[in-house]
């Protein structure tokens, strides 16, 4: 009983300072009016309006142009900040930091060492991820743009140390830890000097014949060579390390290292027969490796290669075979899943459909089913159909992706978007039904309608990871803040000042006397009526009682 009548009364205190303000304002207006003879408000008034009366129209200008060049300054900053972050750098402020002290919230912690921070998005390795030097150094030679951010290549030097070091290297085996910084270091030539330098140390360091293949060589041809050689090296690290796996903990951990290392060569060796059109190979050794993975690299996500392997083969009753492993309520989808099985119900509608005939006669059960399916690959991916539609541009890929981001949807179409022109009439049955999908999904950031709420990161995360040529798709659509609207007119508007000032001087200080006297005139005869009614002074009134 006691508790229950503390918590009112806690509450009645804060509702009580909720409206206080209000109050407060009420009282300091009462007590400036009654005071206004002894501060001499009247007076003071009068010599301020003499005071700008006297000054010439060059202070005007200056005192616009001021205001103009200091607003566009802010505009300037808040456009950069909306560009590179996605929200007003005032609005984040005002909602962090001011709203907490004016709402009666908990102001934010002083304590905390580093600003609040966009919630954390994770990114996934890219299953189909390009070549760096026979692929994506080309590109950069071509064109002078670096296709992969330092944040991407970051990532990758994290998932490689994570993959291909384990306890037993520390200290006893120099070779790896000049691997271990390799993978950091941010100049290519410095990686692939570090691998070089590995392998005289020992010739049967299998990660710096990877990172060669990787980096130094020029085609897929040379790299298939080179990790063809680093697969001969793994395999017989992998069978010592088998024998003795069982000996102590840092034997077990090397052999996991080597483990993975053999699973990374294969999967690139499946890649580069895929590459060079061999596709039943190809094929071959990624059901190979989707069967023998371990838990710690399904993350690679195999199966993402072996379904865009057999729909380059046009093998699409496999195609539905791997869909129905993967494609469970249990499993983290993606686009490649989700799109693959919509472009399969596709396939069987497209041809014939036309969106004239379908909107007199309605849709067939099969065409109900294609179009459920396209809306379902749009909620989880928007960005996708942009660019399968060719909308927009398209890049190469990088090495990591945000599923359900604007990457995922670059790494799904480059691949993919061969398979859907490939089907007829298909790219034409998802440029007629794609975006009825947001019908479905009014506010997508607080309500999903198959799947979970869009995640309100991806923008932050796509901006890290993918070029700063490229323009990041971004979903919902956002407006412009408003500060930056604020920021923009009051730019416009005080610069249009200057400049009117500066040219008609007379006549702009004739137009500001008129304005002036328009805004005080409500205010004097406010005044007047209020002196007509209530005493003259605070003092006067307190000699009455």
């Amino acid at each position: 009983m006691f508790f229950a009548s503390l918590n009112r009364a806690k509450d009645l205190v804060v509702w009580s300072w909720t409206y206080l303000w209000a109050f407060w304002f009420i009282l300091v207006a009462f007590v400036l009016f009654y005071l206004r003879g002894p501060l001499k408000i009247s007076e003071n008034l009068g010599m301020a309006t003499m005071f700008l009366s006297t000054l010439t129209p060059k202070f005007y200008v200056a005192l616009t142009g001021t205001s103009s060049l200091i607003s566009g300054l802010i505009l300037i900053f808040e456009w950069w900040y909306y560009r590179r972050y996605g929200m007003s750098f005032i609005e984040q402020v005002s909602l962090n930091h001011i709203s907490p002290w004016l709402g009666g919230g908990d102001p934010p912690d002083s304590s905390a060492t580093s600003p609040p921070t966009v919630p954390e998005c994770k990114v996934w390795r890219n299953p189909l991820n390009l070549f760096r030097g026979a692929e994506y150094q080309r590109f950069q030679t071509a064109t002078k743009k670096e296709p992969l951010t330092y944040y991407d290549m970051n990532l990758s030097a994290q998932d490689h140390q994570t993959f291909f070091t384990c306890e037993a290297d520390a200290g006893s085996k120099p070779e790896y830890e000049i691997m271990q910084t390799a993978w950091r270091e941010r100049n290519p030539g410095a990686r692939i000097k570090a691998a070089k330098e590995a392998i005289v140390l020992n010739p049967e360091c299998a990660t710096a014949y990877i990172l060669l293949a990787e980096e130094e060589a020029l085609d897929i041809n040379e790299a298939e060579v080179k990790f063809k050689e680093a697969f001969r090296i793994a395999e017989t690290n992998y069978r010592r390390s088998q024998q003795l796996q069982h000996q102590n903990q840092l034997m077990e951990s090397q052999h996991r290292r080597d483990t993975n290392v053999m699973i990374y060569i294969r999967r690139r060796l499946a890649m580069c027969a895929r590459k060079l059109g061999r596709l039943k190979e190809a094929v071959k050794m990624f059901k190979d490796l989707a069967k023998e993975v371990p838990p710690i690299m399904n993350v690679l996500n195999i199966h993402e290669n072996l379904l865009e392997c057999l729909l380059e083969m046009g093998n699409y009753a496999d195609v539905q075979a791997v869909l129905a492993k993967y494609d469970d309520i249990s499993l983290p989808k993606s686009a490649a899943i989700c799109y693959t099985a919509a472009l399969l119900k596709a396939r069987s509608v497209a041809d014939k459909f036309s969106a004239d005939v379908a909107g007199k006669r309605g849709l067939t059960v099969s065409e109900m089913a294609a179009v459920e399916a396209i809306h379902r690959a749009v909620e989880f991916n928007p960005h996708v159909p942009k660019y399968l539609l060719e909308m927009k541009p398209l890049i190469l890929p990088p090495e990591h992706i945000l599923k359900r981001g604007d990457s995922e949807a670059i790494s799904y179409a480059f691949y993919h978007l061969t398979h859907w022109k490939r089907v007829d009439g298909a790219l034409n049955l998802l440029h007629c039904t794609w975006e009825g999908t947001f019908r479905l999904l009014p506010y997508p950031l607080e309500k999903g309608h198959l799947f979970y709420p869009y995640p309100s990161c991806t923008e932050c995360a796509d901006r890290e990871l993918l070029p700063v040529f490229h323009e990041v798709s971004v979903y919902p659509k956002k407006e412009l803040p408003f500060f930056i609207l604020f920021t923009a007119g009051l730019c416009s508007f005080t610069a249009l000042l200057a400049l009117l000032t500066h040219q008609y001087p007379e006549s702009m200080g004739v137009i500001a006397r008129t304005i002036l006297m328009w805004v005080s005139a409500p205010l004097h005869y406010i005044l007047e009526k209020a002196d007509s009614v209530l005493p003259t002074s605070l003092l006067h009134l307190l000699s009455k009682m």
